[in-house]
């Protein structure tokens, strides 16, 4: 079935500006930020850039720590509606507030999960507007880490009363779901960014694996997700989804916190749109980002705030 916005050439410029703020809840301070994922995958966007899931601008912090709290997500669009440069625009911003955090369950597995509302805005250029929000799609995923431990010298006796010495080394696997309680309305696929949804509407699983190194200061981070996307009511199914990402940080440790910069590169590729069990043409693609930030953490809070741009996209068959 063919869409009326696969007949268009949009040119879409993309800006995302992510702030969080978290209270720890774990019983000791962790001094530095290692063993944690924290990687920004700008998967969000259910092909073309939408904020239904919210779920994945991170799933954790750079610090080591299970905590609740809250994040600001930004993101601004614009799409050329045609193929000429005079052709008219439309302005997109979508503003996501959710609430997240990471809760120990036992030992090395622990869940993370994020609840987020939505509040999206289509700016067109005749000055009218279309608005929509409200609760998205909730984001649950269970996480076993496997802490990799150095090797014990025969000829050395062991003083370490706190149990084997930790190597810079560690993997996560994560399996989780995306809930289908943000609303759907199927009138809204009919537009450019076929995404402009507060949530999807389906059943999505989600499963990660994750490394992290570690050596004195300096972290690095990797995490590959795949998307298991689901049908909705309406017969609507956005592609699957395999997201990467890679994120490197220092650490400057002061008296009472942690000063944190990190870089990252990110990268989607998404399987077509279906209908109605029909491949919609030119609605698969991929994208890079870059993303820059900086996280601050006290024993009892973490601040942080993270800007993305994206160095390449291949999107609705080169059309964007």
């Amino acid at each position: 079935m063919m869409r009326d916005f696969l007949n268009i050439k949009p040119k879409v410029i993309f800006k995302c500006l992510v702030l969080w703020i978290t209270l720890s809840v774990q019983a000791k301070e962790n001094p530095l930020p290692f063993g944690h994922i924290h990687l920004y995958n700008f998967d969000d966007c259910d092909l073309c850039g939408c904020s239904t899931s919210s779920g994945s601008f991170g799933f954790g912090t750079l610090s080591n720590a299970n905590f609740i709290g809250v994040r600001y997500i930004y993101q601004e669009y614009e799409s050329r509606n045609g193929i000429f440069v005079n052709s008219p625009t439309i302005d997109e911003k979508f503003n996501t507030y959710q609430v997240w955090g990471q809760i120990p369950v036992y030992k090395s597995f622990y869940i993370t999960a994020s609840v987020p509302y939505q509040d999206l805005h289509r700016y067109y250029h005749d000055g009218t507007e279309e608005h929509i929000k409200g609760l998205g799609d909730i984001t649950v995923i269970g996480w076993y880490k496997w802490q990799f431990y150095k090797k014990k010298q025969a000829d050395k006796v062991d003083m370490n009363m706190d149990g084997p010495e930790k190597s810079p080394h560690a993997l996560q696997f994560g399996i989780g779901v995306k809930l289908p309680t943000g609303e759907f309305e199927e009138e809204l696929t009919d537009r450019i960014n076929p995404g402009f949804q507060v949530g999807t509407g389906s059943f999505d699983g989600i499963f990660s694996v994750g490394y992290n190194l570690s050596i004195k200061r300096f972290g690095a981070n990797t995490l590959a997700t795949y998307y298991l996307k689901g049908e909705n009511k309406n017969d609507y199914k956005f592609g699957n989804q395999f997201s990467y990402s890679l994120s490197t940080f220092y650490a400057f440790p002061f008296e009472t916190f942690n000063f944190m910069p990190f870089v990252g590169l990110s990268g989607d590729v998404y399987d077509s749109i279906e209908q109605y069990g029909e491949t919609l043409p030119e609605t698969d693609g991929s994208i890079l980002n870059s993303s820059f930030g900086v996280e601050v953490a006290t024993k009892r809070f973490i601040v942080g705030a993270n800007y993305t741009l994206p160095l390449s996209q291949n999107l609705f068959g080169e059309n964007v």
